[in-house]
């Protein structure tokens, strides 16, 4: 048979065809179909990923050798669940893509007696000296990576611009090489580096400071402000800053806020810093458009006073636990940062409805809103984000009691755009609201509603009849629900892909059933603590929805070993079984064990 492909397509034809292949595993069958194929698919990949694997230096060779346009690279020695797991990649034109290897080990350390092998200065030096093309070094846990390999790295490696060195056990002299040798570095990232002082960054900030845009620095004991000092005098050009620290104060953030007036995105959680540091941000840094506040208890609404005199350019608000701002401060952003988009509030237990409804009343671009635990918030504040914010595409609410059905129809009646509606623990939300979003809100793609005891199968029917498009939907908890909700969903909603309906006591096998037949597009289930449901609902499921991905069935007692097995034999995508130990005959066992995890039950 004659090969028109290959006699059809050039060597970038093919290599463009395989970028774009959504699938891992459909990238590796295409590099088995023959030498020219197995080689052009390895010139198409851009970024490699590492877990721990036992033989990390000898196959970052082999890597080498094949993915010669390797320009990321990802290590993560944390554990396998984090760092191995295989997983979707949903990517758009141009985007990068990624070979993951290793299976990894549970432990959360390397053991050299049992053969372990993690990442070592040797095998840092070959990823610095073979991946000729590379931008990008991630390295989480490495705790076998010293100064010696970083600085090897560093040394051969000198168009890195991008370096996360989480968890790792390197000093000052690794990262003054990095300074040295990097000139081109744009982003740093220190978390948990518990070796590096002042003198490492500061000397790393002397070196690339000229094109360094983004530093993060997250418990680092022995960086202060003598550091952030050297940052604001020499890193002109920074653009993001975030900082998780004890040891930082006012001085430090002043002397970047100063001196760095292209900052855009600010991210702090240090308990040190005052009034002082947060009004000199906003006097100097014009150009702020995200700024994230977690944890203050020495910040009052002076700051948010100059954050809205001066950041007229800021879209996105965080405030989480900040227990001495208030309403009047939420009133001075409003009125001075009328182009928010993103506005989250967690846990400040003086902002209220006032301060809400100023939000609603100056900025009308606002496209997503987040209340968490905000005690003093009631339905006049949604009232009038209803009112104002017509372009409102996402609204995520917990543990919010004061909000009830009115304010949820008054979202829907107003914002009609709305995509994604997250409410947990609002017990005052019920039928009506939920029935109003089904009715005006068309575009509804991700709704969850967990543990809110009001809401019934006639809101489900509502949202079944009203929103085609849903792909994401949560009902855990919600004990009201039974098979005719999940029933109009699966016959209303055929774009389904995740379903949690765990602790639903009402819904049996029927549900199952029609989901099988109404939603072919289910990729992801939870159907734990669903004491009606049975091995007939689950095997029927499995046969009909061929692309389910994972599913957690624990404390189904209407579901034995059978069922298992039916469900592993009928979905070949699947990765990911949660079920109990003892539901898992050897055979299935040895046909699918490493998708299938156990509840851990033993003592």
């Amino acid at each position: 048979m004659e090969d028109q492909i290959n006699s059809t397509l050039a060597d970038d034809e093919l290599i463009e065809i395989f970028r774009h292949l959504d699938s891992i595993y459909s990238r590796d069958a295409c590099s088995l179909v023959c030498k020219r194929w197995l080689y052009l698919e390895g010139l198409s990949r851009n970024t490699v990923q590492f877990g721990r694997s036992g033989k990390t230096d000898t196959t970052i060779r082999l890597f080498a050798d094949r993915f010669v346009n390797i320009q990321s690279v990802y290590i993560n020695e944390t554990s396998s669940s984090s760092s191995t797991k295989l997983g979707k990649r949903r990517r758009g034109i141009g985007s990068s893509t990624t070979t993951r290897f290793g299976r990894g080990s549970n432990k959360n350390a390397c053991d050299s007696k049992t053969g372990t092998s993690c990442l070592s200065d040797s095998g840092l030096e070959t990823v610095g000296g073979r991946f000729a093309k590379l931008e990008k070094l991630s390295l989480i846990w490495c705790s076998d990576v010293t100064d010696l390999g970083l600085r090897s790295f560093a040394e051969k490696c000198k168009t890195l611009k991008s370096l996360d060195l989480q968890g790792c056990y390197i000093g000052d002299e690794g990262l003054a090489a990095v300074g040295a040798c990097c000139s081109g570095l744009n982003d740093l990232n220190l978390r948990f580096c518990e070796g590096l002082t002042d003198k490492g960054l500061v000397v790393l900030a002397l070196g690339s400071g000229r094109t360094l845009k983004s530093l993060g620095v997250a418990a680092c004991a022995n960086i202060t402000d003598v550091s952030l000092e050297v940052v604001g005098s020499h890193c002109k050009s920074l653009e993001t800053l975030s900082l998780d620290s004890e040891t930082i104060h006012d001085k430090g953030l002043l002397a970047v806020a100063k001196g760095c007036p292209m900052l855009k995105v600010l991210k702090l959680q240090c308990i040190n810093l005052t009034d002082e540091a947060l009004q000199a941000v906003g006097s100097f840094c014009l150009s702020l458009e995200l700024l994230a506040l977690y944890s203050f208890h020495k910040f009052t609404d002076r700051s948010l006073y100059a954050i809205g005199k001066g950041c007229s350019r800021l879209k996105n608000l965080t405030l989480s636990d900040c227990y001495f701002l208030s309403n009047e401060g939420m009133h001075f952003v409003a009125i001075g940062c009328q182009k928010l988009v993103h506005v989250e509030v967690n846990g400040c237990h003086n902002i209220g409805t006032s301060g809400l409804k100023s939000i609603g009343k100056f900025c009308s671009g606002l496209s997503e809103l987040s209340l968490l635990y905000c005690q003093r918030i009631d339905n006049d504040a949604l009232s009038e984000i209803g009112n104002g914010c017509k372009f409102l595409q996402a609204l995520h609410l917990v543990d919010c009691s004061n909000i009830g059905d009115f304010a949820i129809c008054c979202i829907a009646r107003g914002c009609s755009n709305l995509r994604k509606l997250h409410i947990r623990r609002c017990y005052e939300v019920g039928n009506k609201g939920i029935t109003a979003i089904g009715q005006n809100c068309k575009f509804l793609s991700d709704l969850s509603i967990r543990f809110c005891d009001s809401i019934g199968n006639e809101a489900l029917i509502s949202i079944g009849e009203g929103c085609p498009s849903l792909q994401h939907l949560n009902v855990s908890g919600c004990n009201q629900i039974g098979d005719a909700g999940i029933m109009a969903i699966s016959r209303g909603c055929p774009q389904l892909s995740y379903l949690d309906i765990s602790v639903l006591q009402k819904v049996s096998d029927r549900a199952l059933i029609d989901l099988g037949d109404g939603c072919p597009f289910l990729k992801d289930i939870v159907i734990s603590h669903c004491r009606e449901i049975t091995n007939i609902g689950l095997s029927y499921l499995a046969r009909s929805c061929m692309l389910l991905e994972s599913c957690q069935l624990v404390y189904c007692p209407g579901i034995t070993e059978t069922g298992i097995a039916t469900l592993i034999t009928s979905c070949t995508r699947m990765k990911k079984v949660l079920v109990e130990k003892w539901k898992v005959s050897e055979r299935t066992k040895r046909h699918a064990g490493s998708i299938i995890n156990y509840l851990c039950v033993d003592l």
